[in-house]
């Protein structure tokens, strides 16, 4: 019996098809009423080849069934046209079949607006109705494109990874992080203060804007940054942003209360009471989380702000009595996927060996400076090479040549336009154009995928080819990086899958499972395997390990 099904839904109900090695049905479709009992007469190993997860997955789900493995189409398609260098064109099943058919190809739908408690989904966009024997037409397509690609067996795994990948989010939406709603309305009311009848700023962030007034001599509206720069011009102090960093130099009594209120504005902006109000409900909050949101193959969310939880609010989510949180990072993971794509030999010795990979560097290159040799893998990594940088990236070239290599190609490679892939095959949008004078044509990156190693995003789109350069220069390491973390949360599913565990947050290099008390030390161990696991799935045998700092917490904020 096959272990590939084809899944649609249509005109008289489910349709279902086995489906043989080369793509095609290998045997009568069948109809049936009911999608739940269509997939429950199947074995549980099969594959599923359906139009979209987002779309079918949740509805199983609500039902008790879970299914091991499937192939989005849609999904793939997002992939594929990204490979072929026409990232951006519509990836719908109805545009793929229309470019089959060289008809016209119908845009993808508004992306469906976010969920919370106090919404409705009711009059939501519907995407196109496509005919079964369509969805089987552009499923053969794919496995034809897979086999074009420029490395077709890394090409099937990104996307058997990433189809991985969005069952894993549907159960996370399902299951929810577990939050105590009470917790969070103390620290709000141990931060921002009373609220005041009417509107306005709770009573801590008022006084704050008082004080910021004050120190300026005339009204002031903290919350503007226009506002702030021209107070602090007319105080004859010239500064060009309100960021933190740049605030914290100036010598001026506004500065303290000044950042102690965008402290607080942004909690009370993103995570106060009517975000509470609309996210957690029955003592979870259940984002929409969404693999490959961007461009590096990140995951973003669509609405809820689940990857950017502020520190001091981390301390409401507490697990359930007798339960706990396995929380687990991973440990340095950029610089170790930097050299295992890159092959480096010295490079791989040092991120085989248990331990601070920095200290390593440090002692391979750098006389043993550690901060001197972190600057360095960074500066090679996002293309910070003026200045001492650039000292520093001369020695990390004589003792690591071919990692650094394989960086300078890839951002090369951007400023002159051509496709950048990472190691499975994931593409970076090519240029609109040629030359210097032309737009990169990068989509901008949720700030929610902001890097491991501090504030550098990829949200930009420059009319520079060497700002593509740099851009292309990190989404081989941090594309490859969102790569092997698909892998690994793949494993670590297939693991825990006869636990009570249940995944329930995941960003770019961290995790949490939420378990009884008795299978926290099990779920540590699987987390620790899947991270092996995926490393060697990924690259291949390595010297190079992908350690987890892990933590069992009853609370997230006791895990850092």
């Amino acid at each position: 019996m096959s272990d590939r099904w084809a899944l649609g839904e249509g005109e008289g109900g489910v349709h279902v098809v086995p489906l043989g090695a080369d793509a095609l049905p290998a045997g009568p479709v069948r109809i049936e009423r009911d999608l739940v009992e269509a997939v429950r007469a199947r074995p549980t190993a099969t594959r599923w080849v359906w139009r979209s997860t987002h779309e079918i997955y949740p509805r199983l789900l609500a039902a008790g069934v879970r299914v091991e493995r499937c192939y989005d189409i849609e999904d793939a398609e997002q992939l594929l046209l990204g490979h072929e260098g026409r990232l951006g064109e519509p990836r719908s099943a109805a545009a793929a079949y229309a470019r089959l058919c060289h008809a016209p190809v119908p845009p993808d739908p508004p992306q469906r607006s976010a969920e919370p408690a106090s919404q409705s989904s009711l009059f939501e966009p519907q995407p196109v109705p496509v005919p079964f024997e369509a969805l089987l037409e552009v499923y053969a397509d794919q496995q034809r494109r897979h086999d074009a690609a420029e490395h077709p067996d890394r090409m099937r795994l990104l996307t058997a990874a990433e189809s991985a990948g969005m069952l894993v989010a549907a159960e996370m939406n399902r299951a929810g992080l577990p939050w105590r709603a009470d917790v969070h309305r103390a620290l709000l009311d141990e931060l921002l203060g009373v609220r005041y009848a009417g509107g306005g700023d709770p009573r801590r962030m008022a006084e704050l804007a008082d004080e910021v007034s004050a120190a300026f001599g005339r009204r002031v509206r903290p919350e503007l940054a226009a506002d702030v720069i021209k107070a602090f011009a007319q105080a004859g102090i010239k500064v060009k942003s309100t960021r933190r960093w740049e605030l914290a130099e100036i010598e001026h009594p506004a500065v303290a209360p000044l950042i102690a209120y965008k402290k607080l504005y942004r909690i009370y902006t993103a995570h106060s009471w009517g975000w509470l109000q609309n996210w957690v409900r029955q003592g979870r909050f259940r984002p929409e989380y969404l693999p490959g949101g961007t461009v590096t193959g990140r995951w973003a969310t669509n609405g809820g702000g689940a990857l950017q939880i502020p520190k001091v609010i981390r301390r409401a989510v507490v697990a359930d009595p007798g339960w706990r949180l396995v929380v687990a990072d991973a440990d340095q993971m950029e610089p170790r996927v930097l050299a295992a794509i890159s092959r480096d030999p010295g490079l791989m010795e040092v991120a085989g060996r248990p331990g601070d990979l920095y200290k390593a560097v440090s002692d391979r290159a750098f006389s043993g400076d550690r901060d001197k040799a972190k600057i360095a893998v960074l500066g090679a990594m996002y293309g910070q090479t003026s200045g001492d940088g650039l000292k520093n990236l001369a020695a990390l070239r004589r003792r690591f040549p071919r990692a650094v290599a394989y960086v300078d190609d890839a951002a090369r490679a951007g400023e002159e336009g051509r496709l950048v892939r990472t190691w499975l095959g994931r593409t970076c949008p090519p240029a609109a154009g040629s030359g210097d004078d032309d737009e990169a044509g990068i989509p901008q990156e949720d700030d929610q995928a902001a890097s491991q190693e501090g504030e550098f995003t990829l949200g930009y789109a420059s009319r520079n080819s060497r700002a593509r350069g740099r851009f292309t220069r990190n989404f081989v390491v941090q594309g490859s990086a969102a790569d092997w973390a698909l892998l690994m949360m793949a494993a670590l599913r297939r693991t825990i899958a006869g636990m009570k565990a249940e995944l329930v947050f995941f960003q770019h290099d961290e995790v949490i499972v939420h378990c009884p008390a008795e299978e926290a030390e099990a779920v540590a161990e699987a987390i620790r395997a899947a991270g092996d696991l995926a490393g060697r799935i990924t690259f291949g045998e390595t010297p190079v390990r992908f350690p987890f700092t892990t933590a069992v917490v009853e609370c997230y904020a006791d895990a850092k």
